[in-house]
């Protein structure tokens, strides 16, 4: 005989079966109770990393804007993420795999020198995008601006042979909103905002607005029709040149877009910056106020005292005192009739104000994965050794974002240059596509992290040297330097002071063997696109 079977029960329901009731056992974890009145109202669903972004992502973005134009903090992060993950330099260090090529070391780095070179013809010019607006140093900060506050990046390598240009490849970077599913295909589970993909989750083809959507708030003479006009791009060629570069964050598996980094903090972001903003006014509208006029007289008193029409006999006496509009040293005051001076005190600047906005933007830092110290470029409370440890905290997450950025950006587009050059006959790689991956092997080196102590960090420098620590392309990488510029500049300098007959060594000699001398705990640190529709042909 079948028995009756019970509908299966929610989640939620079993969780509350298992926690509630005579006898009932307890959750085995506490996060995991229902029973807890801490935790009863709290059920997030456990939805897809795309079913949980994607419906959100376009107010993410939007807001995350916001907070760059309009709050100071927010605009001012931003810009220490990019100086400290990108900077001011970006160089080609080319490093091919000369042990799979059957390279000798010294073929591989003179044969490193010259593709260097050629890259820099490309790279440090405007010839390198397609608006003729930015070179590569440019894109590249433009691009991590535009993950970090959209959430995404993209770039679409195009083919634009252009008189008196030795290179044809070119980006047209673009904004990522208008990477989008066009209308009427939202239906088709292939497609995760404007990403067509295949079985395995890998894409295919990008949809593409021609224009901005955001051009519907702007008077550039763009119809509805206009703004809703998408182009198919396949992700790759028929040899597989990628055509589209897409910069995001893959958090969890199966995400296809990024997120903004904010997105964790965005709602202590802004309720912060509106509280700052209401102190500021509540201060500004009681510095205005200086005294209070007030009158204890009752209304008979009153009515004897200014006949009547007491309202008017009072304002043509308050008239009469004209000094009291406003205050000024050694003042003789008139005051009406009646009527005498109260002092305001005013509530305004709150004295916790310092201390709670504190507590708040250390905890956006951390959301931001900025230390306060950065966030605020704030030294004025933090130790030397402090100073040291919160630096090196953050260069860590720093050089994280830079071998992201090289891996999912740089690369791609150094390749794509690459496969030009050779097949141009600049550069001299046989079998290149069966040996792609040794051949465009590479390095970028970016912007120097600086020094927080330049004697002893110096000294230390030396000493891995010495022991075999270090290496001087990995000390002048950290500092933002070609170790053979260096080298080459030092040659240089050598054979100029010897044909001036000047002392070689006009500095004293780093002492390496002295232990370094740790400062006192207390002393604080003083050092520290296109609108255009994509044309061209891969």
């Amino acid at each position: 005989m079948a028995r009756n079977k019970r509908p299966p029960a929610s989640r939620h329901a079993a969780h509350a079966l298992k926690g509630g009731g005579a006898g009932a056992s307890m959750s085995a974890y506490q996060g995991a109770s229902f029973t807890d009145l801490a935790l009863s109202g709290w059920s997030p669903p456990a939805a897809s990393a795309d079913a949980d972004l994607l419906p959100d992502l376009d107010a993410l973005t939007a807001r995350s804007r916001d907070l760059s134009r309009n709050n100071g903090v927010m605009g001012g992060a931003m810009q220490t993420l990019r100086d400290n993950i990108v900077g001011p330099v970006l160089r080609l260090s080319a490093m091919p795999d000369y042990r799979l090529l059957g390279w000798s070391r010294e073929q591989a780095h003179a044969w490193g020198n010259d593709v260097e070179a050629k890259f820099r013809s490309w790279a440090e010019t405007t010839e390198c995008d397609a608006a003729r607006s930015l070179n590569l140093l440019g894109m590249t900060v433009q691009a991590l601006g535009g993950a970090m506050l959209n959430g995404d990046a993209l770039a679409l390598p195009l083919w634009l042979p252009r008189p008196g240009s030795r290179w044809s490849t070119r980006l047209m970077v673009m904004e990522a909103d208008r990477l989008c599913t066009p209308d009427g295909l939202q239906f088709r589970d292939d497609i995760r905002a404007g990403i067509e993909l295949d079985t395995y989750g890998a894409p295919t083809a990008y949809h593409l607005l021609r224009r901005h959507p955001g051009d519907a708030y702007g008077v550039y003479g763009a119809t509805v029709s206009q703004l809703k006009q998408w182009d198919r791009i396949p992700a790759f060629t028929d040899w597989g040149r990628p055509r589209v570069i897409h910069l995001h964050d893959k958090e969890r598996t199966g995400q296809s877009r990024g997120r903004p980094i904010v997105s964790a903090v965005m709602r202590e972001f802004h309720m912060t910056g509106k509280y700052a903003s209401n102190e500021l006014q509540a201060s500004l509208a009681n510095s205005l106020v200086a005294a209070f006029l007030e009158s204890d007289l009752d209304q008979e008193s009153a009515a004897a005292l200014f006949g009547e029409d007491p309202r008017t006999a009072w304002n043509k006496s308050v008239g009469q005192a004209q000094s009291i509009g406003k205050l000024q040293g050694a003042a003789v005051i008139p005051l009406p009739a009646g009527a005498r001076m109260s002092s305001f005190t005013p509530g305004r600047p709150n004295a916790a104000f310092s201390a709670f906005m504190d507590v708040l933007h250390r905890q956006i830092g951390v959301g931001v994965n900025l230390p306060y110290e950065l966030l605020m470029k704030d030294f004025s409370k933090t130790s030397w050794s402090s100073a040291r440890a919160t630096l090196l905290e953050a260069w860590r997450y720093f050089h994280g974002r830079r071998r992201w950025l090289m891996d999912y950006w740089l690369q791609p587009i150094y390749a794509l240059w690459f496969e030009e050059a050779v097949n141009a006959g600049e550069i001299e790689a046989p079998g290149f596509y069966a040996n792609k991956y040794a051949y465009t092997r590479a390095k970028f080196i970016f912007g120097g992290r600086g020094w927080v102590d330049p004697v002893k960090e110096a000294q230390a420098a030396v000493m891995r040297m010495e022991a075999g620590l270090s290496t001087l392309e990995k000390e002048c990488a950290e500092q933002g330097d070609d170790y053979e510029e260096v080298m080459d500049q030092l040659a240089v300098e050598r054979a100029m002071k010897l044909a001036r007959g000047l002392p070689l060594d006009t500095a004293a000699p780093v002492q390496t063997s002295a232990q370094p001398v740790e400062p006192p705990e207390e002393q604080a640190d003083d050092a520290i696109p296109g609108t255009a529709q994509p044309q061209g042909t891969e």
